[in-house]
């Protein structure tokens, strides 16, 4: 069957004559092009991420999850202090905490912030009463989105820190069964010389005091690091330098202590 002039051949063997709008051959051919590619260019986060799964379905299997991903991207803008009043509330609140534990017992320290958080919300829920019952309105319990929200855990958030839990477990089990029956020589004498210098860090400080010490480094040295990162490096490098160069004499001079080559 051949064409005739001004016929075009389209879908299922049928003519269509002169609807070049419809079998997009000739005639305006660019306007309908560009109208194909505006209806397939992705519009926001969303489309994209539709093409992405209708093409490469199983590329995000090893990404982490978003509230993996929310939770670090909100610790690292905390210990940055991207939000100045957000950090210093929660290292303020913190380091509070510490500095109670140190004057007072675990169980006086809880009862009182029980207490206070208590007085807090029953003079909070008698004002808006009373102010309800002057106003005469009927808002509810001034707690009532708090109270109808969900905070259970459920079973597969369970089970994946359950496993998490146990891997770490399981992980350092076996680290200190190499490090205690001497796998690695090496290994077992760092290990020794950690010990012995913590011996003389437990004799200056108590555990509260390493607590406090490391709460104010993580909200500090970040920060320090990140303004002054290329000095920091600089003089980091050289103190490896010479670690490794003292580690290696020792291990030059010690029968067996020399990491067999693989």
């Amino acid at each position: 069957m051949s064409a005739q002039p001004g016929e075009e051949l389209g879908s299922e063997g049928k003519w269509f004559g002169d609807d070049y709008e419809r079998n997009g051959l000739c005639g305006n051919t660019p306007t309908r092009f560009d109208e194909l590619r505006e209806e397939l260019k992705p519009r926001g986060n969303e489309a994209a991420d539709d093409l992405d799964q209708q093409f490469h379905p199983f590329q995000d299997y090893g990404k982490r999850p978003p509230v993996a991903m929310e939770t670090a991207s909100t610790a690292i803008d905390l210990l940055y202090w991207r939000n100045v009043k957000q950090s210093g509330a929660v290292f303020s609140s913190v380091l509070l905490l510490l500095f109670s534990l140190t004057q007072f017992s675990v169980v006086s320290v809880g009862a009182y912030l029980a207490l206070a958080a208590l007085s807090a919300t029953i003079s909070f829920r008698i004002y808006k009463s009373v102010l309800q019952a002057v106003q005469k309105t009927d808002e509810g319990h001034p707690f009532k989105a708090y109270l109808e929200m969900e905070i259970a855990l459920s079973q597969d958030q369970i089970s994946k820190y359950a496993d998490k839990v146990l891997l770490y477990t399981n992980t350092c089990m076996k680290e200190l069964r190499r490090l205690f029956l001497v796998q690695d020589l090496v290994d077992s004498l760092k290990f020794a010389v950690l010990m012995w210098l913590l011996t003389y860090v437990g004799a200056l400080f108590n555990g509260l005091t390493l607590l406090i010490l490391a709460v104010v480094s993580m909200f500090t040295m970040p920060v320090v690091y990140e303004k002054h990162q290329a000095q920091i490096d600089q003089y980091v490098g050289l103190i490896r330098t010479q670690v490794n160069s003292v580690v290696g004499k020792i291990q030059a001079k010690i029968p067996g202590a020399k990491r067999k080559e693989e």
